[in-house]
């Protein structure tokens, strides 16, 4: 069964659930839970006065009172004012993957109000509706079930006994964003053999059927006939055929936001092939698609008043007898020849032809995403992910939403200076840079096919999936950008920016 989650006005004392998790602040027990102490015999009182528990940040407490919660996990937020978003959607997520490994079918969750701090209702009920389902979500379908199989975790239910109007409003728009971000690493964890660029489009496909949303896809004649020179080059070493991906909301009127996301569905890096070592990893290369169609996830199920375009160049990128070489060169989408120095650097040959095909939308803003290079894991390790972009104005709103959807991005500079590194001797640009500033080298080169719109590119190479398991996920894909998509989104709806 799918997991779900709703919102109830009970309290928490007297809830009947196999786990109650509590949200606490850091210091002395919040008198908010003197009815649920009392319920639990005094355990909640002498944890705190032993000082093995105080609410400090991540730190967790599991009971068993024996009362209606046959468990309660209490979950540290540090002080009100610096948990914050982050910090409540990071506990609702680390109680449910909690509840998930103990191996309940349903948990509690409540939100002590001493620890709301300058969170509104409305802003606690959507990011705890999008923390449950962030810490449940694992992938276990390609595997045999095990010997003694727990029981699955099917819904949890948060308890807001005031305000309990707002919670639910801010629930309805966390659980669609939750049910994107489902759907991001749902794609982002398939192996390269099933997730196929025929296999992304029919996922496209599913999304226009269910919502209602427009969708072309363009096939190879239709991608040689529109002359996207840049994918058709990464695409000529694969026996899979590359597809252009085309996804239309129109919630409203007027210029659209487009998103385009980078489908490499496994990059081998070509003739200038990687190491072998992690290469597996080269599957999550898709992770730029997989957020722009999570978005539109969200988009069909929340129905927001925007105008919203998605463009998915998608193909893999493999050594042959027909693959790209080093030394060739294509002519682009907008009409811009570009010399191979890398066949490695092949995401920015897809994505120049989106950005050249997106102006015939007359678009508000362009913003791209992809797994781009190695070199901005070096500047910026796995905690945040680049933007640069031609609009400071289109970058700043992007790192605000960023830090509300709790996917933070941090500027680079594209300087006229670095402009240099792409320069060709024999084409209109060169494809790499060298090592030297590589990922402003690679924004630099997608600058080069925009025209006409504000444009900003996410770099998501060093936080798109995880090699390290902690309190609110385990290893693999972590859906990143789509939740910064969906705060961008809504709110150029809401207007803040």
């Amino acid at each position: 069964m799918p997991f779900t989650t709703s919102v109830v006005a009970d309290q928490p004392a007297g809830f009947a659930t196999p786990l109650l998790a509590v949200a606490v602040p850091a210091g002395s027990l919040p008198a908010s839970l003197a009815g649920l102490d009392a319920q639990a015999g005094g355990a909640l009182a002498r944890l705190y006065a032993s000082g093995d528990f105080a609410g400090k940040k991540d730190e967790q407490a599991l009971l068993h009172p024996g009362g209606a919660a046959a468990r309660i996990l209490l979950l540290g937020l540090g002080k009100p004012e610096e948990a914050g978003r982050t910090g409540l959607r990071r506990a609702a997520a680390a109680a449910a993957k909690r509840a998930r490994t103990i191996g309940v079918p349903s948990l509690g969750f409540f939100l002590a109000p001493e620890a709301r701090g300058s969170l509104t209702a409305r802003e606690s009920g959507q990011v705890i509706a999008e923390g449950l389902p962030f810490g449940q979500w694992h992938y276990s379908e390609m595997k045999q079930p095990p010997e003694e199989k727990k029981p699955a975790l099917e819904q949890a239910v948060v308890l807001a006994p005031t305000d309990t109007a707002d919670v639910m409003a801010g629930h309805q728009v966390g659980a669609a964003i939750a049910a994107g971000q489902a759907v991001t690493r749902d794609l982002q964890v398939l192996p390269g053999n099933v997730c196929t660029p025929s296999y992304l489009a029919r996922h496209a496909g599913d999304l226009v059927r269910r919502h209602g949303i427009k969708g072309t896809v363009l096939d190879l004649a239709a991608i040689r006939a529109e002359k996207m020179g840049g994918l058709l080059a990464v695409a000529q070493g694969s026996a899979e055929e590359p597809k252009f991906i085309v996804l239309e909301y129109e919630g409203a009127a007027g210029p659209p936001i487009v998103l385009v996301g980078k489908g490499i569905t496994f990059d081998t890096g070509g003739i200038s092939i990687k190491p072998a070592d992690k290469m597996e990893d080269m599957k999550y290369d898709m992770s730029g698609a997989a957020a722009v169609l999570g978005l539109f996830e969200m988009l069909g199920r929340l129905k927001p008043m925007i105008h919203v375009v998605g463009l998915i160049p998608t193909t893999e990128n493999m050594p042959s007898g027909t693959a790209l070489k080093p030394g060739d060169v294509v002519t682009s989408h907008l009409g811009k020849t570009i010399e191979i120095i890398n066949t490695d650097a092949e995401g920015r040959l897809i994505l120049c032809d989106a950005l050249s095909y997106a102006r015939r939308y007359q678009p508000a803003c362009v913003v791209d995403v992809a797994t781009l290079t190695g070199a901005v894991v070096v500047a910026l390790g796995h905690v945040a992910s680049g933007v640069m972009g031609t609009d400071d104005a289109l970058v700043e709103e992007l790192r605000r939403a960023g830090d509300r959807g709790g996917e933070r991005v941090w500027p680079l500079p594209l300087w006229d200076e670095y402009r240099d590194l792409i320069k060709s001797d024999i084409a209109d640009v060169k494809n790499s840079g060298g090592r030297p500033a590589g990922s402003i080298s690679a924004g630099w080169f997608l600058r080069e096919f925009v025209s006409g719109y504000p444009w900003a590119h996410i770099d998501i190479a060093g936080t798109a999936y995880s090699d390290r398991e902690d309190a609110t996920r385990g290893k693999g894909p972590t859906g990143i950008c789509m939740r910064l998509f969906a705060e961008f989104v809504l709110g150029r709806v809401s207007g803040e920016r």
